[in-house]
């Protein structure tokens, strides 16, 4: 049981003695370290415990950030000592009698991101009686590089490493063990997915919340041709050997050279026409398969056991890409050329799309098949899939449009949920999703989405029904949040038999 003390809440962990401060009545533990720094003969390894420590340790600032991708103008921060395996607690009370833990992955393509955003701060959302943890895992090259003698998913094995720090010491900070719940968006939520198909993540987490899942899951094979095009970058093999005695950031700086250059490699299909170099590998080993193939008779060979027990939400916002296309200079540019040639890479039927949508317009038909094959179709296939399997699902789609630079520009973009998952309306991309001055609906919104999340981890009731093949309902969270039918039918319908696979590696 922790302990307040003039000097700042102190807690016993397995490795030692915390310290962190009081901040709004929260207790709040940062940079708590539940691996070695993956360096040295550790570098691009299996994460290792974190070893014990003398002394009360200061547990009040982040741990360093990954090293991670400058792509999209992230900086290169000090990578301090390799300190990036860290966790950060928020608890409203230490002493309370085991409280529902939810623990927080973040996207970023699974190439950049960093528990220290303060857009992640889980002071507000451990005030609606939670306690919140975040955690940093390897990314880019690091984490998801699939290098001759390194471990596949190297990032998804840090966070399984993460959920059994919180197995094993949450109950020292007022958490329940036996009532983890993961979240996640974008990266994040596909790492959930992943995880939920991991063996070795079986048993870790009670229940999950996936918002906005990617469909990319790579194969063995494109996953190897990427890493040795990365490795080629430097002039070397794509050894984990060689490359380890490198600096983390020669080898982040190469991965960003192949995603600026993958446009060039039409035979990573996908991954190259949306400049993603890096995601989960389905290796047969670390993650036996993508997670929404349909297991009617039981767990594939290999697969986590208690996926089926893990009851889920997931869900997706109706305007998904729409940031992407702000972000890329893509508003008002679409061309019925550049439509064509995304429905010919994406859709299952070209000719099908446009006629399923005979009112939009070229930009619209262009926003949508991307939403559709990045996050929207992937996060109605694994509900579909998980109901299948017998594990307890609700869906829910995000429909509220983000007033942000005006009120009509943005729509229900990807990312939207962020802000009203945490409860922080004016932190990071808060500002531009939700203005500089967001309105009042947009706290009574927050408001409205925690309540949700928050009993979904203390109960398992969110609050609407589970999702069932014959109605599909889903919470579609809009002005008035309310139970209806899955509203992109048309969508579903187009997609109904498309399988998601690995992605497979063409010809030369």
């Amino acid at each position: 049981m922790g302990a307040i003390g003039s000097a700042g809440p102190e807690v016993r962990v397995r490795a030692g003695r915390l310290r962190g401060r009081m901040e709004g009545g929260v207790a709040v533990f940062r940079g708590v370290p539940f691996g070695r720094p993956p360096i040295g003969a550790l570098r691009l390894a299996a994460p290792v415990p974190a070893e014990p420590w003398d002394g009360v340790r200061e547990a009040v600032t982040f741990g360093a950030p990954p090293p991670q991708s400058r792509l999209l103008g992230a900086s290169r921060a000090d990578g301090g000592d390799g300190d990036w395996l860290t966790v950060n607690v928020w608890s409203p009370s230490l002493g309370a009698a085991r409280l529902p833990v939810m623990v927080w992955i973040q996207g970023g393509g699974y190439m950049y991101g960093w528990s220290g955003d303060p857009l992640f701060d889980g002071r507000v959302l451990a005030g609606d009686g939670v306690v919140v943890v975040t955690f940093d895992y390897r990314v880019s090259a690091e984490g998801f590089g699939h290098f001759r003698g390194a471990p596949a998913n190297r990032g998804l094995l840090d966070q399984v490493a993460a959920l059994r720090w919180v197995r094993d010491n949450i109950a020292a900070f007022g958490g329940d063990p036996d009532r983890v719940t993961v979240f996640g968006e974008s990266a994040g939520a596909g790492s959930i997915a992943a995880l939920m198909t991991m063996p070795s993540a079986a048993g870790l987490f009670r229940r999950a919340i996936a918002l906005s899942v990617p469909g990319l899951f790579f194969s063995a094979e494109v996953a190897a041709d990427i890493a040795a095009a990365v490795a080629a970058e430097l002039g070397l093999p794509p050894d984990a050997g060689e490359l380890g005695n490198l600096p983390p950031e020669r080898l982040i700086d190469a991965g960003d050279a192949v995603a600026d250059k993958s446009g060039g490699c039409p035979r990573w299909g996908g991954a190259a026409y949306v400049q993603t170099p890096f995601a989960p590998v389905v290796d047969g080993e670390v993650l036996p398969d993508v997670p929404w193939r349909s297991v009617p008779d039981g767990p594939a060979p290999g697969a986590a056991d208690g996926a089926s027990g893990v009851e889920l939400i997931v869900g997706h916002n109706r305007d998904e890409y729409r940031l992407f296309m702000l972000i890329k200079g893509d508003l008002g540019q679409i061309t019925a050329e550049r439509t064509d040639a995304a429905l010919r890479q994406l859709a299952p039927d070209p000719a099908a799309y446009r006629a399923a949508f005979p009112d939009a317009g070229e930009e619209r038909l262009f926003e949508l098949v991307h939403s559709d094959w990045l996050f929207r179709m992937p996060s109605l296939r694994l509900a579909e899939a998980h109901q299948r399997r017998g594990g307890g699902t609700r869906l829910f789609e995000l429909t509220w449009p983000a007033p942000g630079m005006g009120g009509d520009v943005l729509g229900a973009c990807h990312g939207l949920g962020l802000p009203l998952t945490f409860g922080n309306l004016t932190e990071g991309v808060a500002a531009l999703l939700l203005g500089q001055e967001p309105p009042p609906a947009a706290a009574e919104l927050s408001a409205r989405v925690r309540a949700a999340w928050t009993a979904f981890a203390a109960t398992g009731d969110p609050g609407w029904p589970a999702y069932e093949p014959e109605e599909r309902l889903a919470w579609v969270v809009g002005a008035e949040p309310a139970v209806a039918a899955y509203p992109e039918e048309t969508s579903r319908a187009l997609w109904a038999g498309y399988a998601f696979d690995p992605l497979p590696l063409g010809p030369r």
